[in-house]
């Protein structure tokens, strides 16, 4: 496949027909209900765990489509069909990522199968870089990770905010501080294992949105990991460390940063699910929708509204599919990777607000689907990077220079 040709193959097709299957007749019909519960949907979770959606076999299986299309055309689905569920069946994601980008083998092995478990005993991973003073810059960490030499022992100590299954996940990845003078530079990621005392969960927030997915405050007091939990091993760590006090750039990336960068298609596909959910029902409910003598697809302000929707949709899509190839093949030039979360998100707030308008007082109700699609979408101009941090990503990609 080269970039030109995003015709999707046989197995592409299918994965994309079993998803949008499992969205239509088990996601959204639960949709408002997990909304109301303000509760993380394990039910939900354990069914996609039975089926073969929730675990480490599809997520290694779709990571290792060389085209890069696989995981964004079913996280598509999975979000067309409920962007909160969508959330707590992809949230154990980002701790695999996060696992996989930097871990040895030996710790991928290990750790990634145990952020998902299995059908017979689900459980989940949580990917903790934010703090409540360190939101876009993630440069500023202040959870420290100390070692301690006598006992091969890391030591943790902070809070961490805004974690999608932060307390509650067996697996908890943390990025911490081990040298704050070094900034970015001076951290690294440890795994927190299953039941490590000094770990516990702080306030779990109401959201505005996504609310069947769990998001919550991780506090780290004396938290004791084992040395073989520093992901990439120690001796890489050390020879990072001494590279950046040296002066000498390291050419690695922040483990956040690498983790997020990676991981923009598919927040971007997030978003596309819910502009595209949005779209159709407000397409359909046009074409029966009467006024003025006929159906409200045929005024032009309605229509155009429509026309415009569907075009921005279609954009986004092209540029996810192209972030998420080039991601696989030869990687992001200019900002590709941002462009596709940051057009994707920002479209997926307006068509959802269109969709409102366009259902008038009914789409402002919670009797139809359209005001949660709404509230669902503006995380995605806020998580994982904000709008303006993605255009401070393409910007300095495109000038090669240092924007603040």
């Amino acid at each position: 496949m080269n970039m030109a040709d995003f015709a999707l193959n046989e197995d592409q097709l299918q994965i994309q027909k079993w998803v949008h299957d499992f969205a239509e007749t088990v996601i959204r019909p639960a949709g408002h209900e997990w909304d109301e519960r303000e509760e993380m949907p394990m039910p939900i979770v354990q069914q996609a765990a039975e089926i073969g959606l929730y675990g480490w076999e599809f997520v290694m299986n779709a990571m290792a489509d060389t085209s890069g299309l696989t995981l964004p055309v079913a996280i598509e689905e999975l979000f067309w069909g409920d962007a909160g569920i969508g959330m707590a069946i992809m949230g154990s994601t980002l701790a695999a990522a996060g696992i996989a980008g930097i871990g040895t083998p030996e710790q991928v092995m290990e750790w990634v199968p145990q952020c998902y478990g299995d059908a017979k005993k689900v459980q989940l991973g949580a990917f903790c870089v934010s703090e409540p003073d360190a939101g876009s810059d993630v440069s500023s960490l202040r959870t420290r990770a100390v070692y301690d030499e006598a006992n091969d022992e890391w030591v943790l100590n902070g809070t961490k905010a805004w974690i999608t299954n932060g307390g509650i996940a067996d697996v908890h990845v943390v990025v911490a501080a081990v040298d704050p003078v070094l900034k970015g530079r001076g951290q690294a990621s440890f795994i927190v294992p299953p039941g490590t005392k000094g770990l516990s969960q702080g306030q779990k927030y109401k959201k505005h949105g996504i609310r069947a997915s769990h998001t919550a405050e991780v506090v780290l007091d004396d938290v004791r990991v084992p040395g073989s939990c520093l992901l990439g091993g120690k001796a890489k760590l050390d020879a990072k460390l001494a590279r950046a006090r040296e002066g000498g750039h390291s050419g690695e990336k922040q483990p956040a940063m690498a983790t997020f960068e990676a991981t923009r298609p598919s927040v971007g596909a997030q978003a596309l699910g819910i502009a595209r959910a949005a779209y159709e029902y407000a397409l359909d409910y046009a074409k029966e929708r009467k006024a003025f003598g006929k159906p409200i697809v045929m005024h032009q302000a309605i229509a155009f509204k429509l026309a415009n929707m569907a075009t921005e949709i279609d954009a986004s899509r092209l540029l996810i599919w192209r972030a998420a190839w080039l991601a696989r093949n030869g990687g992001f030039k200019h900002g590709e990777g941002s462009m596709s979360k940051y057009k994707a998100s920002e479209v997926a707030v307006h068509v959802t607000e269109e969709a409102i308008q366009i259902l008038g007082g009914y789409g402002y109700t919670r009797e139809y689907p359209v005001e949660r699609w709404h509230r669902d979408a503006k995380i995605h101009t806020i998580f994982e990077g904000t709008s303006e941090i993605q255009q401070l990503v393409i910007a300095r990609a495109i000038s090669g220079m240092r924007v603040e």
